[in-house]
């Protein structure tokens, strides 16, 4: 019955808003119409208005999950017209806030103490109210500054609620709408749901940031507020508190003497950096969570402060080494190199004509490349990428969508405080070092020293294994078992990770020689033979 009552209103407010159009060719396009005569309509001043506006507008009246709703939605280009896209880009994470006496009982909740006992001072009047929970200013015993995230009261029925009726609809548009292929409804409400369970998990939340804040400890560059642990549950969070000023209010950092041109092109390296060093980026990068520190001895070097920590992302070695080497095959202008790496990543079917593929990429790419770079956008070119890979069975990759994601608004932020910023400029030196780095023999060494542990604990099992394996390989009795269905990328590949296997073992086995062996000339020979056999196995 709420369901039903909670479709209702939302009907009546896109009816209000003149949005019945964007239901046209599902079943609920009939109920609309029949419901168009009862519903009044909006003012002359909305009605005139285009429809991306009009939706941003509609999605505020309906409450803070659709303002999430439209969030999420407005990153995905892929799926939505540019023109909403662009509007609901506006859509401010500020919502009417809670009571902050409720506020207070909901800490006191949390933390299973008096507001009065665990904090010097706690302020009711929130700093800042957003769709999920809002922000208390609050001292600490001792007079430390600090900030209170708590959860909004019943956010997580509501959003169950409102979830399992979007999926209902979901269900609809996917079986009626002639472009659900298109459109994938419930890939989208999946999406919008894992997000919205990330930032439900005010713990979590804590743990990302205090693994951001090791990971830059120490930093010039950015900055992560400390998370107070002994003032947190799980329906609130407590923080150090940090000053600073929006990435967005050009006024005040003008105002402050802050050089833009290398804040921007601060803003680029640190996401390469988080995403190809560390493996683990803030994945809510907007503007909003991004200040900019305000100590005037930093002005001319400015120092990034991240807020709002409960979307992160991260991505599988074998991701990160393909996306890498895609983002310098698009540097460098290898179009057969991005069609390659595409279909060795696994995204693509190894059926794809390379030739095919490659001629789709160059015709992508190669508009771009008349402009000068710093007009050009790699995200737009990567979204482009995406969308004409998707004509040849791309297989969608949802940690990549996050990333893309990432990549947009740090684009726009860099763009907004710089609109000359080269971003291929900025982004491809820190790329070539991580990747110097990362892929590195010295680095190959020591993961090989930090596995030999676990090597040598199985190495008295490797003989007859490589004998067993071997036999089978000479017998032709050799079974593999696959649960794939893509056989045919599995068996284009096959003679490759045959050779690979094999380099692995007699590279294990000339390792495990070395370690056993008592002549030294015996263990030198056997190990460096033994490291250029797993070189050669791991190298791609």
């Amino acid at each position: 019955m709420k369901s039903l009552l909670r479709a209702r209103r939302i009907g009546t407010v896109l009816l209000r808003y003149g949005l019945d159009d964007l239901l046209a060719g599902t079943p609920a396009a009939r109920w609309m119409k029949l419901a168009r005569p009862f519903v009044p309509r909006a003012s002359g001043e909305i009605a005139s208005q285009p429809r991306g506006a009009r939706l941003r507008l509609a999605l505020q009246e309906l409450g803070p999950i659709f303002v999430k709703f439209g969030q999420v939605l407005s990153t995905r280009r892929d799926l939505v017209p540019p023109d909403i896209a662009a509007e609901l880009v506006l859509l401010q994470d500020r919502v009417k806030p809670f009571d902050g006496q409720l506020a207070r009982s909901l800490v006191e909740q949390a933390l299973g103490r008096p507001v009065s006992e665990a904090f010097e001072h706690f302020d009711t009047t929130p700093l800042a109210s957003a769709s999920i929970a809002q922000v208390h200013a609050a001292r600490l015993p001792g007079g430390r500054e600090v900030v209170v995230k708590v959860l909004r009261p019943g956010i997580d029925k509501q959003i169950d609620e409102d979830i399992a009726l979007l999926n209902a609809l979901a269900g609809v548009v996917e079986r009626t709408h002639p472009r659900a292929d298109k459109i994938r409804p419930r890939e989208v409400v999946a999406e919008i749901q894992a997000t919205l369970a990330a930032e439900l998990d005010l713990h979590r939340e804590g743990a990302n940031a205090s693994v951001l804040r090791r990971n830059w400890l120490g930093s010039r560059e950015l900055y992560i507020p400390e998370v107070m642990w002994d003032y947190s549950g799980e329906g609130a969070l407590t923080l150090e508190r940090v000053h600073g000023i929006p990435a967005d209010d050009i006024a005040a950092l003008d105002a402050a003497g802050i050089n833009r041109r290398a804040l921007a092109a601060n803003t680029v390296r640190l996401f390469y950096t988080q995403v190809f060093r560390d493996n683990f980026f803030h994945a809510d990068a907007h503007a909003g969570n991004i200040w900019v520190d305000s100590d005037p001895a930093r002005k001319a070097d400015p120092r990034i402060i991240a807020l709002d920590f409960g979307i992160v992302g991260q991505l599988s070695p074998s991701d990160q080494y393909y996306l890498a080497e895609n983002f310098m095959a698009i540097f460098q202008r290898d179009y057969r190199r991005i069609a390659e790496l595409h279909v060795q990543a696994g995204w693509m079917p190894a059926t794809v004509r390379l030739e095919e593929l490659e001629a789709a990429v160059r015709g992508v790419c190669e508009p771009y490349f008349t402009r000068p770079l710093s007009q050009v956008s790699l995200a737009e070119v990567l979204l482009k990428l995406f969308r004409t890979a998707q004509r040849y069975q791309l297989t969608l990759q949802p940690q990549l969508i996050l990333l893309q994601k990432t990549l947009l608004n740090i684009e726009g932020v860099s763009r907004t405080l710089d609109p000359d910023i080269d971003i291929w400029k900025e982004a491809q030196p820190v790329l070539e070092k991580i990747l110097r780095e990362r892929y590195s023999l010295r680095r190959v060494f020591k993961e090989a020293r930090r596995h030999l542990p676990e090597l040598a604990t199985q190495a008295p099992e490797m003989p007859r294994l490589l004998h067993q394996w071997l036999q089978q390989q000479v017998d032709g009795q050799h079974q593999l078992s696959m649960r794939s269905d893509d056989l045919q990328t599995i068996n284009a590949s096959l003679q490759q990770m045959q050779r690979r296997v094999i380099a692995a073992v007699v590279g294990v086995g000339m390792v495990v020689a070395a370690v056993l062996a008592v002549v030294p000339v015996v263990k030198i020979v056997c190990g460096v033979v033994g490291a250029l056999a797993l070189i050669r196995a791991w190298w791609k």
